[in-house]
């Protein structure tokens, strides 16, 4: 018989889910005060919330299914989030070509209009119309267009963010840890934690947040043995990393003749990245890959518009995603809603359970603010929302150019590509990832590519990292840059670190 652990701590409210929403969730209600764990069966961020377009945006294209609501909502948080974490969002114009299959030039510029007002816009400067000249990388043929802003992010970096930020605020975090199992006792919510190697903890919590992503409907049959109180609908997308294909620092949003929309996004510093794709999927979350469709129509749009040609000889990486939308029952993929609705059931009154079904990375920050306003109904001495004027972990600095040279000026000897690096990931998070280094030396091995021992042991130390893809993929992007042999030595330092794959859940008990 397989031994159980039970923790005597019961926690105010587990989150399940370790996602862009699940952490969201975490932080926000651990900054209030109440006692959170949160279990996330894989990686955190290794689903949905690492698999997006890194954009932090209004949804210009949602203004044609009339989500005003939605697109007010997404614009307001896209000012929130560039204060609060702007080591890792920074703004991005966006030139949208204008070809004849589209609308009328003037009724596109009215939609810009719109998303230039539609909320306070203190930080990103207004739209523009556009005439290319012959130095545009668009081809001859589209003569004119417009510019707008928006912001970039590094989606799975946001994750890791809001993890440390509920962390900082007491919260313990659960990696490689799933739910199995959970019912409501006379005690609390008992739930069932698996860990890597089997072993399964028992934890009570007063209240559970189901913010599993594409499994937040089958948690209700698999975990919770109940019917799930609303369906969502699973889109793929997908998108392919080329060397980059122009050298202007904007971004292109490009509208194909079907109506669907692909960007091509200066990525890395070396590289574009292009997509995503809309299609409807019915397999398991888990094994979401590109296929040769996916590949053929981003290569074909994007041939469409650029002097410079691609193939898919030239795809340096690839990633897909599946994004779970609320069922609105919308004709095609494109056209459902990226809004986000609550469901919330409570047994007399008491031991709620919150699902978030829905929702997009950019108004991460509000849904997570009003489920724990939701949750906090239950738990009258929690504190007030916090999160709006709050910095994420590292982004207290006034711009990344200050911190690049106050980190030059403390570490000399570091090389700016580093540094520059490290501003965009860590911020000020690098002085901890540097301290006590002196000298190159100190940083230990050198992986290839700028990659040393340092940072890595970092990553594992202190943002839960535990295998390659990890740390090359997640936490950085080096995995552009190493080769296989370097990655083979990287994978193989990797598993000589992490030795214990999961902490375990303190102030336990042994039972039989």
């Amino acid at each position: 018989m397989q031994a159980e652990t039970v923790s005597e701590q019961c926690y105010d409210l587990l989150v399940i889910g370790g996602g862009v929403n699940g952490t969201g969730i975490a932080a926000d209600a651990a900054g209030r005060g109440l006692t959170v764990a949160l279990c996330e069966m894989n990686d955190l961020g290794s689903a949905t919330s690492s698999a997006s377009s890194k954009l932090i945006h209004g949804g210009l294209r949602y203004l044609e299914y009339y989500e005003f609501r939605l697109v007010r909502e997404a614009l307001a948080e896209r000012e929130v989030l560039l204060h609060s974490a702007p080591h890792i969002i920074a703004p991005l114009r966006f030139q949208l070509p204008h070809r004849p299959h589209l609308r009328p030039a003037w009724m596109i510029r009215m939609g810009l209009f719109l998303y230039d007002n539609l909320a306070k816009r203190s930080t990103l400067k207004k739209s523009v119309s556009l005439k290319f000249t012959k130095d545009s990388p668009l081809k001859e043929s589209m003569s004119k267009g417009f510019e707008y802003s928006d912001a970039f992010v590094d989606d799975a970096r946001l994750v890791i963010l809001n993890a440390l930020a509920a962390q900082q605020h007491g919260a313990d975090i659960f990696v490689r840890t799933k739910c199995v199992a959970a019912k409501r006792t006379d005690r609390g919510w008992c739930v069932s934690l698996q860990q890597g190697s089997g072993e399964i903890t028992k934890v009570y919590a007063k209240a559970i947040a189901n913010a599993g992503g594409p499994w937040v409907a089958s948690l209700f049959t698999d975990v919770l043995d109940e019917r799930s109180p609303k369906s969502i609908r699973l889109i793929k997308g997908s998108h392919i990393i080329v060397p980059k294909i122009h050298h202007q620092p904007q971004a292109f949003i490009l509208q194909n003749e079907d109506g669907r929309i692909v960007f091509v996004i200066p990525y890395q510093d070396d590289f574009s990245l292009i997509g995503t794709t809309d299609l409807e999927y019915r397999g398991d979350p888990s094994e979401v890959a590109i296929d040769e469709q996916e590949i053929d129509y981003l290569l074909s749009v994007t041939n469409a518009h650029f002097k410079a040609q691609i193939s898919a000889q030239d795809i340096v990486s690839t990633y897909s995603g599946v994004r779970p939308l609320l069922n609105d029952e919308a004709d095609s993929a494109q056209a459902v809603t990226r809004d986000y609705t609550f469901e919330i059931s409570a047994e007399k009154g008491a031991l709620p359970l919150l699902s978030v079904f829905g929702g997009k990375i950019t108004t991460y920050r509000k849904l997570s603010q009003a489920a724990v306003d939701k949750l906090c109904e239950f738990f009258p001495n929690a504190g007030a929302p916090w999160t709006k004027e709050a910095v994420l972990p590292g982004g207290d600095f006034s711009s990344r150019d200050s911190l690049q040279t106050e980190l030059e000026g403390s570490y000399p000897w570091l090389s700016a590509i580093i540094i520059k690096r490290f501003v965009r990931s860590y911020g000020t998070l690098s002085q901890q990832l540097l301290s006590d280094c002196a000298a190159v030396d100190d940083l230990g091995i050198h992986f290839g590519s700028n990659l040393y021992q340092r940072e890595v042991d970092y990553l594992i130390a202190c943002e839960w990292a535990m295998t390659l893809e990890d740390v090359i993929w997640r936490r950085t992007k080096m995995g552009l840059y190493l080769s296989q042999q370097q990655r083979q030595v990287l994978h193989d330092y990797i598993e000589s670190k992490v030795t214990v794959s999961i902490k375990p859940v303190n102030k336990s008990v042994a039972t039989d």
